[in-house]
């Protein structure tokens, strides 16, 4: 066969029709690879916000499980394959990550392989006890009740509280943290918002003549006498000045405190005779510390409460939720005995 012949030509082209077959299904595998990877690392999650929690200690399986329980076991798998590339480690990933609608896997992924954590908001209010307050931080953080406590024993008598003022400390607020915030970072940062709250308030303690354990206390009072926001400053008036007079606060919600019941309707003879410190119908002046952690506005409203000559008060007894106020005991009288009739014709003991 000459070598020129077509026959000869023909058999030559062979192996280059062949290689450049090969190397068209190379490219096309390899399209089809990356096209599957960007499938899987720019997936976007499509359901609700999602957090997931890697505790301290998690394993691979625990992660990939939780992936799964929260993500589904698609999206889950795409997220721990995409984590597994960047080099994904449990402990490295200890935190708490948020995965927003629209999210891309390969965003979760890089973010919980680097430990990016995102912040939880913690919000809180209507607390009366520091262990209320220490069970609701451990709803939203990965601390536990107990050690939020114990870390309070030990820190906040060195910025001068004594255990009574504890909760004076704090200022219901929405805070940020990671969920991996130990429980001195959370105390820390509670107390520094604390402590500029009051800063930003020096000249009204001034002229009031009292501290903020003081005020915290006194509007913890003024609080849980009245669901009425706008009556908060004349109340608040009312008790300071029976304190510039000498005379006992009186305040029923102390005396509730201190029984350790504050469902109680009705104070009695009885109940006004708890031997406690907290009970003000023994003892004059204020209690040792505040019986409820009191709002800003509360505390705001004693710091600018409104001049008036009132020393009584008495619930009103269309119960309005509003008081009743007196600047002499006979007017006071005739509010109180108004109210103790209507408690009686409504059979509340």
């Amino acid at each position: 066969m000459e070598k020129n012949s077509p026959e000869m030509q023909s058999v030559e082209k062979r192996p280059k029709r062949r290689r450049h077959i090969i190397y068209i299904a190379i490219c096309v595998l390899l399209l089809l690879v990356a096209a599957a990877g960007a499938i899987v690392a720019f997936s976007a999650h499509k359901g609700e916000d999602v957090w997931i929690y890697i505790p301290a200690d998690a394993t691979e399986e625990s992660v990939a499980d939780t992936l799964n329980s929260n993500l589904g076991a698609a999206e889950g798998g795409r997220v721990l394959l995409m984590w597994r590339m960047f080099g994904g480690d449990a402990a490295q990933s200890h935190g708490a990550y948020k995965v927003s609608k629209g999210q891309k896997a390969v965003v979760t992924a890089r973010r919980m392989a680097k430990g990016m954590q995102s912040p939880v908001r913690v919000s809180w209010n209507n607390v009366r006890t520091l262990p209320q307050l220490a069970d609701r931080l451990a709803d939203r953080l990965e601390f536990s009740s107990d050690e939020f406590l114990e870390a309070v024993s030990v820190s906040l008598p060195s910025h001068g509280y004594k255990p009574a003022e504890f909760v004076a400390a704090f200022l219901p607020d929405t805070y940020e943290f990671y969920w991996t915030a130990s429980p001195q970072t959370v105390i820390d940062r509670m107390v520094d918002t604390s402590d500029k709250f009051w800063s930003a308030r020096s000249g009204q303690l001034k002229s009031i003549g009292l501290t903020p354990v003081e005020v915290a206390t006194l509007a913890s009072i003024v609080e849980e006498e009245t669901s009425k926001a706008d009556e908060y400053g004349k109340i608040a008036r009312l008790y300071m000045n029976r304190l510039e007079r000498g005379m006992p606060l009186q305040a029923d919600p102390t005396v509730k405190f201190a029984i350790g019941d504050f469902s109680l309707r009705r104070i009695t003879h009885a109940h006004l005779g708890v031997e406690s410190p907290y009970n003000t119908y023994r003892n004059k002046g204020l209690p040792p510390g505040p019986i409820r952690v009191a709002s800003p506005r509360a505390i705001d409203a004693v710091l600018s409460a409104p001049r008036h000559n009132y020393i009584y008060m008495c619930a009103d007894d269309k119960f309005s939720g509003y008081h009743n106020f007196a600047a002499d005991y006979a007017s006071h009288l005739a509010n109180a005995r108004r109210y103790q009739a209507e408690l009686n014709r409504r059979g509340i003991r």
